[in-house]
């Protein structure tokens, strides 16, 4: 889980930089064509972002979370679940809506998705993101209490599709790709729990009539959809992001045009650095390059599932399975947006595309998952002293 956190961030830096350089006016015949150096990716924002996430993947790996676990199921936790449930939820809605507020809002490109928590500081951060990891553990608290009444609709399903509900609804508002994605990671996480299949078909229904809704009250969203239906038929406006994709994904053919060398980042694919950044990398590193991203997650999928599957802590292997299926689910959904699968939507590539703030709590939520692994081999070890029924209760 570490290399694969620390190799997916390692391309990112390199290769957000080499999507960064742009094309200077000539100044003289003398001038050198900008190359990407060693120093100039360590000096760089990146490389800045990148050490903060190296730090919060450590501190992840720090967190106690056997002792959360203890104080979460704990029978004096049972006893105020629902006042510091709600409570949570309360906040966590709060601060996405900091968005809106005018000393902290810094609205880009029209959307309210971004907020300057220090003013003055050249520095912004995405509620969004931040709901998005802190609902996992929230909705794992919830179906960790009410296991024995998760299964049954009225008392276990509906207050926690609410909570889902509530914060998926004020994230679509602005975002409708991690507004899905957070939607669907609680419904996985519930599944996992114990939930009824066949009562998430009502819920089903409600949540694509709300999709249906917030697309079609949109036309920015529409318009979207259309892209992707048929990209050529508005070349010029709202096909423009997917056929740029594409033709930077064609450019690339085997071998890549090289790296820094890529043509489609030099003012021809918008958000070449943040959602577009596997066009990039497919143009400028080719097939090696794009099977080195799957090959990253695919294994940091395994490593995610190899922990969770080991857990015995309910609440833990629920937690587990809700950050595997977060990081997973969005790298799905950027590619398919990459290579024309999808719709286009904001949704980054997780550790890859530039982002100080996804950055940070995507590698915190994975060194919580290491965290969890090493609290297990703590236990194995312990086991065969406790007595030599934990030992046959192991094997």
């Amino acid at each position: 889980m570490a290399l694969c956190a620390f190799a997916a961030l390692c391309l990112g830096v390199v290769m957000v930089n080499s999507a960064n350089l742009m094309v200077a006016p000539v100044q003289s015949i003398d001038d050198q064509p900008a190359r990407i150096t060693l120093g100039s990716i360590l000096e760089s924002r990146a490389a800045k972002y990148m050490a903060l996430a190296v730090a919060a993947f450590a501190l992840g790996c720090l967190i106690p979370v056997r002792r959360l676990a203890d104080i979460a199921q704990s029978p004096s936790m049972r006893r105020v679940f629902w006042v510091v449930l709600p409570a949570v939820v309360v906040g966590l809605l709060g601060f996405c809506l900091l968005v809106y507020l005018p000393l902290l809002e810094d609205p880009k490109n029209g959307a309210h998705r971004w907020i300057k928590p220090i003013p003055g500081v050249d520095f912004s951060m995405q509620p969004s993101e931040v709901a998005k990891w802190a609902l996992v553990p929230i909705i794992a608290f919830y179906a960790a209490v009410r296991a024995n009444e998760l299964p049954r609709l009225f008392a276990g399903l509906i207050p926690a599709m609410c909570i889902v509900g509530l914060v998926a609804g004020v994230i679509v508002i602005e975002d409708l790709g991690t507004g899905f994605l957070v939607a669907v990671v609680a419904c996985v996480v519930l599944l996992a729990a114990g939930a009824s299949l066949w009562q998430f078909l009502i819920f089903g229904l409600i949540g694509g009539a709300g999709t249906a809704w917030a697309i079609l009250s949109n036309t920015y969203r529409v318009n979207r959809v259309k892209a992707f239906l048929d990209p050529y038929q508005n070349p010029e406006t709202i096909g423009f992001h997917s056929i740029q994709s594409l033709i930077a994904i064609h450019n690339g053919r085997g071998f890549g045009t090289g790296l820094g060398e890529g043509l489609q980042k030099r003012g021809y694919l918008p958000e070449d650095h943040t959602d577009y950044i596997f066009a990039i990398i497919c143009e400028e590193l080719g097939i090696a390059g794009a099977s080195l991203v799957v090959f990253i997650f695919i294994a940091m999928l395994l490593a995610g599932f190899s922990i969770a599957r080991r857990e015995e802590n309910h609440f833990l292997r629920l937690w587990a399975v809700g950050i595997i299926a977060t990081v997973g689910l969005q790298a799905l959904m950027n590619l398919f947006v990459v290579t024309g699968m999808a719709p286009p939507k904001g949704i980054a590539l997780p550790l890859i595309s530039y982002g100080g703030t996804g950055w940070v709590l995507t590698a915190l939520s994975l060194g919580v998952l290491v965290s969890i692994n090493r609290s297990q081999e703590d236990a194995q070890r312990e086991a065969p002293a406790a007595s030599p029924g934990g030992l046959l209760g192991a094997a």
